[in-house]
């Protein structure tokens, strides 16, 4: 006698649908517009043609999108509205970023500057059908959040480390392709937290252009600054030190190893990096500037200028030594702050050619608003609040033992 198998009933309903994915996508799609349909009646207050006085929008055609399910791709019909907007319950909206991504290629596109790569995006984002008006629409929402963002006030905090740095995106203005600055700026809290403290858009990086973001920034509440990481861009230190006076002014060892090497043959370039490597490898000031003595005395001989560029910025680029050794790998640096750039860059990368600086703003701005965001809903601090309280702590001066012996 045979034994007879257990069988799964869910195996029996696999059985059962294979083959008939066709209909179960059929039968889906007309789910989903039974659900849309019934979500823009909600919305306007009356049926399609239905007179009522509670009516309060009406339907305006309706726009394609691609879905994606497990029963292959769905091409929805998406009811349009005359006013307002109507987005089905059951799709996830866009974030924020991506809105402001799907405004500015539908910018372009309706000002008539896209090229076939923003051509195909608009295709592919289902933006194509967007009307001026619409575009407009998206864009006052999107502005109105970047400028309360720009806007806040800084002053519930005071923010001891400040990252400033720049990155060029290109833009259409006059007729003209031109190349601007979006000017970014960073900071760490008093208990240990990083915030996006400023983002602006201008013609580029001279002093001008840095004190207006700087001023910015001060007039908004920022107060408590002690060390500003950047590069050594003439314009970016003389902003600093006219606007954040009183401050220290730590020169990015990065971007110092990487000027040193242009001045050098290519065939001393990888030991002289080695050396200046050492120098920031050391865990002391003392032995950093023993190191960094080296270094000079290695360039003097036969590259005297070089070592003269080492020994006017040795001060700048060892100016992270004062404060906590638990910071010090992160502020030595504008590492923070370029791996945001970095992300910054990707992002705009895929735009191309910015329409004008509004659009610029529009979408730098929602990616900062969204890393922000994500920086404010971590557990992890950047700094721990036992060594943030080493910054505050006042310095005590030791007691040499020759100056007790001598009492």
């Amino acid at each position: 006698m045979t034994q007879s198998k257990s069988v799964n009933p869910m195996d029996l309903v696999r059985e059962g649908l294979e083959g008939h994915q066709d209909v179960l996508r059929a039968m889906l799609a007309m789910t989903l517009r039974e659900v849309m349909a019934a979500e823009v009646t909600a919305l306007c207050g009356a049926e399609p043609g239905e007179r009522s006085p509670d009516r309060s929008a009406q339907r305006n055609g309706y726009r394609d999108r691609a879905l994606e399910t497990r029963l292959g791709t769905m091409a929805l019909e998406i009811p349009k509205l005359r006013k307002g907007t109507y987005f089905p319950s059951f799709l996830e909206p866009r974030r924020r970023w991506e809105q402001a991504f799907v405004n500015v290629v539908a910018t372009a596109y309706v000002e008539g500057v896209s090229t076939r790569k923003v051509e195909e995006l608009v295709e592919a984002m289902g933006a194509k059908g967007m009307s001026k008006s619409e575009v407009s629409r998206m864009a006052a929402s999107l502005d109105e959040q970047v400028t309360a963002f720009r806007e806040r006030r800084l002053d519930h905090v005071e923010f001891p480390y400040v990252w400033l740095d720049a990155l060029y995106v290109k833009v259409r203005e006059g007729g003209r392709i031109v190349s601007k600055a979006v000017l970014v700026a960073i900071g760490v809290s008093d208990g240990g937290e990083r915030e996006i403290l400023g983002v602006g858009v201008a013609n580029g990086e001279a002093e001008p252009s840095w004190r207006a973001f700087l001023e910015g920034l001060v007039r908004r509440g920022l107060k408590g600054v002690r060390l500003v990481m950047s590069d050594a861009h003439m314009g970016l230190r003389n902003a600093v030190q006219r606007v954040l006076n009183a401050t220290t002014w730590q020169r990015c060892y990065v971007h110092f190893i990487r000027d040193v090497l242009t001045h050098l043959p290519r065939s001393k370039q990888g030991f002289v990096a080695a050396a200046l490597r050492n120098v920031f490898a050391q865990t002391t000031l003392e032995h950093a500037k023993e190191a960094m003595g080296k270094v000079i005395a290695l360039l003097e001989p036969k590259h005297p200028n070089v070592a003269e560029l080492v020994v006017a910025a040795e001060d700048d680029v060892l100016a992270y030594f004062a404060f906590p050794e638990a910071h010090r790998r992160q502020i030595r640096s504008t590492n923070p702050l370029e791996r945001l750039n970095k992300e910054l860059r990707r992002r705009v990368r895929v735009v191309g050619i910015f329409p004008n600086d509004a659009a610029v703003l529009r979408l730098v701005g929602m990616l900062l608003v969204e890393q922000h965001d994500e920086w404010a809903a971590s557990d992890r601090r950047y700094f721990s609040a036992a060594s943030m309280k080493q910054l505050y702590e006042p310095a005590t001066p030791a007691i040499e033992e020759k100056a007790l012996a001598a009492k």
